[in-house]
């Protein structure tokens, strides 16, 4: 992609100077600050200076095991100003999941917190850390945020955060690199082996992502920006560039239900957000919580709502329209950690139809395409991209014949980009999701998205949530329905019978789970992905040998040696 040019990442996201506020920071105890774009680029050119003494350059890894604070964003900057590749996880991997994705691209320099708060508690992390570098030779200096109140011993080649932005009479520098060169590199879920390393470019992302956030989200000088986010989430990556756009960006450290669903309607009002992101579940959950948030919040600012992480329902929209706010843009939006950016998305200037993401991102070549590899409008298939984009990764890491990347993306069509997404393109121009493909139900021989059975059963005000896999039995596929009930509910054969009757009404009789069984919690990976995989592996009785891309490998223990999956 335009060869010859160069540019520099940090540069784009750091060109807006002055005293109005780049970043708004708030903690989960109620601490916040605010950060000007001049103090924004003094800090950067304190830790570039720190970075350069330490002999970073350009091509070089940098990782950050770090919560969602301003540091991180800083170091990102700093690392990016000289050329040098960013990586980063959050702070509640554990210690094997965070080797197996560091110790791939082998780091020179570890940015680290001593630890983060959520839901109301303190979890240290410099314990995680020395069991960490021990395993990764490569990192000659670990830098440790004070984020949380405790006496700490500095693990070994550490140095403090504060002691790394001496003042400087130094320039900010910014080294060119070609369009082509290695910015991020993030992670896929590692659940069914070790996570491959995804190298985005720089020019790459750049452009998407302003695409994104300035012409599909009106995303500008004067507006707010918020995306509920983690540091291992590609959702921070997209966040981040909004500096680039001269709007200003929030960041929030912490759980989004502490002390109660409220809290991410109180930053709205707190701190005038425009564009408020944040999950299917998350929207989900504050529904079946009961809160209408038009009654108890202003949102007088707010004019975009960003859900992501899974297919948002038909019905978490009308609670959106009825119960939060009914004059704005409800943007589902769709991608991945693949791309670092959206396949699907939202326009302020188009309708938005119920369970529809609103339109195909500009300048992608998006189809469907059936299983003869036919592009088709109106019925489900694969979500593809029959021409090359800018933010495709330029590589997988320590792939050099690109079999692996070949192998992930355009193994099922020749030359065209398969996703593993099974959507359809609507009559309307925008698009309906219905799950993973690799995930996708086959009883009988019909393909069914795993999204069209949780549409019906989380109408339900019983069900707290629910996921549902494929078992393999007496020659064919049956459906095995897994719910986690709501406090003081219990699942009846009343509800059970309720509940088929509402998907076989809604949907086929194909559909209808066999079985639809309870149990306390489900597997969901660091960034709150549920884990279809892993389930169906337990209930085959198969192993899961990387429970550490888990955020609660425990709940993998409800699946297994289930007599009712015996009959």
């Amino acid at each position: 992609w335009f060869p010859g040019m160069t540019l520099n990442f940090a540069e784009n996201l750091l060109k807006h100077q002055g005293k109005d506020t780049a970043i708004h920071f708030e903690r989960e105890d109620g601490d916040h600050l605010t950060i000007s774009h001049d103090q924004l680029r003094q800090q950067v050119t304190s830790l570039q200076q720190h970075l350069k003494s330490l002999g970073v350059k350009k091509g070089d890894c940098v990782a950050g095991f770090m919560p969602n604070i301003p540091e991180t964003m800083i170091a990102m900057l700093a690392t990016t100003s000289l050329g040098a590749i960013w990586s980063s996880t959050s702070p509640d991997f554990g210690i094997n999941g965070v080797v197996d994705r560091f110790g791939q691209i082998e780091p020179k320099i570890l940015f680290c917190a001593n630890g983060y708060q959520y839901n109301g508690k303190t979890h240290d992390c410099l314990e995680k850390v020395k069991h960490i570098t021990d395993q990764l030779p490569t990192i000659q200096q670990v830098v440790v945020v004070n984020y949380v109140k405790q006496q700490d011993e500095l693990p070994v080649n550490g140095r403090y955060w504060s002691d790394c932005l001496k003042p400087t009479q130094s320039e900010l520098t910014f080294t060119p690199v070609p369009f082509d060169h290695p910015l991020y590199v993030l992670y896929s879920s590692g659940t069914t082996g070790k996570p491959k390393c995804i190298v985005h470019r720089t020019g790459g992302i750049l452009l998407q992502h302003l695409k994104e956030l300035m012409i599909h989200s009106d995303v500008a000088k004067g507006a707010r920006l918020f995306y509920f986010t983690t540091c291992g989430w590609m959702m921070w990556n997209w966040m981040a560039s909004t500096l680039a756009t001269g709007a200003e960006l929030v960041l929030y450290e912490g759980s989004p239900f502490y002390p109660d669903g409220n809290r991410l309607f109180d930053l709205t009002d707190r701190h005038g957000i425009t564009h408020l992101g944040t999950s299917a579940k998350w929207i989900s959950a504050v529904e079946k919580a009961g809160l209408k948030p038009r009654e108890s919040h202003h949102l007088k600012t707010l004019n975009t709502i960003f859900s992501t992480g899974s297919p948002l329902l038909p019905e978490s929209f009308d609670f959106v329209y009825r119960d939060v706010k009914k004059d704005l843009c409800l943007s589902s939006i769709s991608g991945g950690t693949d791309i670092c950016s959206c396949f699907a998305l939202g326009c302020s200037n188009l309708p938005v139809y119920r369970g529809q993401l609103q339109c195909l991102g500009l300048g992608m070549s998006v189809k469907v395409l059936n299983n003869q590899g036919n592009s088709v409008i109106g019925e489900p298939g694969e979500l593809a991209c029959d021409l090359a984009f800018p933010s495709m990764p330029v590589y997988f890491w320590d792939d050099p014949k690109q079999e692996k990347y070949k192998s992930a993306y355009f193994g099922k069509y020749h030359d065209i980009w398969c996703h593993s997404d099974r959507a359809e393109i609507t009559a309307e121009g925008g698009m309906i999701i219905y799950g993973r493909s690799d995930t996708t139900l086959n009883p009988g021989g019909v393909r069914i998205g795993t999204a069209e059975i949780y549409r019906q059963v989380e109408v339900h005000p019983e069900i707290k949530e629910s996921i549902v896999v494929g078992q393999q039995w007496d020659g064919d596929t049956r459906v095995i329905l897994f719910v986690v009930m709501q406090p003081g509910y219990d699942l009846t054969d009343d509800l059970i019978n309720k509940i088929k009757s509402t998907i076989r009404k809604n949907t086929t009789p194909r559909h209808v789970p066999a079985k639809i069984l309870a149990v306390k919690d489900l597997p969901r990976t660091i960034s709150g992905k549920l884990v279809e995989l892993a389930v169906r592996d337990v209930i085959h009785g198969k192993a899961i040998n990387n429970t550490d891309a888990l955020a609660n490998p425990e709940a993998l223990n409800y699946f297994k040696d289930l007599a009712a999956l015996q009959i």
